[in-house]
């Protein structure tokens, strides 16, 4: 579908739980989320419903976020049945990655082909801290596992932070040689509730270009990153801006939070419950919701938060 600026809405990131086996800091609060009741979170079938009338819409890419999704019962199962619904072209999964040893093969076989895994350094002290509950060992398990799966593709997401892992750029890109994998760095972006980090933290995309004065510009594979390589690298390394360059002019996508409401702007207050209602129903608001998408998501800065209302976790990482 078409929005009022012309952006052609094809892309849904469904998140099927807020909750999480792991406490990133500028993700979710220490003491984790207040755990809603069963009946206010959206149910499997009302999920495939809701993916369903996206994709009458033109939706055609899905990926399942979370929380983390791989702590949700039926996740294979809503990824199965996500695949099989007419229209969806690619199903995809952000991870943290800490349960893929058990569940990298059942989602490939699910019709799962892309995974995200999310990993910030390669210091087992520092992923620790960042994680609060989490071992380096169990994530690098995950990646092993992702890859022995044989997924169509593995991408590795670490937020830039800095004063936290600027020192490990290169060796995180270098990630890129020794895998046939992808690495994304992301800027960090202030959410509703990140007040671990100052100012210091917010660090620009370029400051990546200014370790790696050998990567080589690649052309865009149609996504929101810019891409590069290392000579010798097997995959790419993604350079993704939502703070120090924004891309909304040519955004593309749409988020549906566990809870069942859609956010046509990750940034932005502006929600449109799909809960309780049935095909038709879901049809009408999601038109709504992509036809009102923002424009752009405002200023983002340390001083400037995200207008979300809404912890990372919450959405849909």
């Amino acid at each position: 579908m078409i929005d009022r600026l012309e952006r052609n809405i094809r892309y849904l990131r469904v998140s099927i739980t807020e909750l999480c086996n792991l406490r990133c800091r500028y993700c979710m609060p220490e003491d984790g989320v207040c755990k809603k009741r069963h009946e206010e979170m959206l149910t499997e079938e009302e999920l495939i419903r809701a993916i369903r009338a996206a994709a009458s819409l033109g939706i055609e890419k899905l990926r399942i976020t979370g929380g983390e999704p791989l702590v949700k019962k039926n996740v294979v199962s809503i990824c199965r049945r996500a695949a099989e619904v007419e229209g969806i072209r690619e199903v995809c999964l952000t991870t943290n990655g800490v349960l893929l040893p058990q569940l990298a093969k059942p989602l490939k076989e699910a019709g799962v082909s892309r995974i995200n895994m999310s990993l910030d350094t390669l210091n087992p002290e520092k992923y620790a801290y960042i994680t609060r509950i989490g071992t380096l060992d169990q994530a690098m398990a995950g990646l092993e596992a992702a890859l022995d799966a044989g997924f169509e593709k593995v991408k590795i997401n670490a937020v830039l932070i800095g004063g936290f892992n600027d020192d490990e750029i290169v060796p995180l890109a270098e990630l890129t040689k020794k895998y046939p994998v992808d690495v994304r760095f992301i800027e960090m972006m202030p959410m509703y509730d990140s007040g671990d980090f100052d100012s210091k933290a917010f660090i620009p995309y370029t400051t990546v270009l200014d370790k790696l004065p050998e990567a080589v510009e690649t052309a865009p594979d149609g996504g929101v990153a810019r891409l590069y390589r290392l000579p010798g690298g097997q995959g790419s390394i993604g350079l993704i801006s939502p703070v120090s360059a924004h891309f909304c002019g040519t955004c593309n996508r749409i988020r549906l939070t566990a809870d069942g409401k859609v956010k046509p702007c990750l940034h932005s207050g502006d929600e449109y419950s799909l809960k309780g209602l049935d095909y038709d129903g879901m049809v009408a608001v999601l038109k709504d919701a992509i036809w009102n998408k923002p424009a752009w998501h405002g200023e983002l800065s340390a001083e400037n938060r995200s207008q979300a209302g809404r912890n990372m976790n919450q959405i849909g990482g």
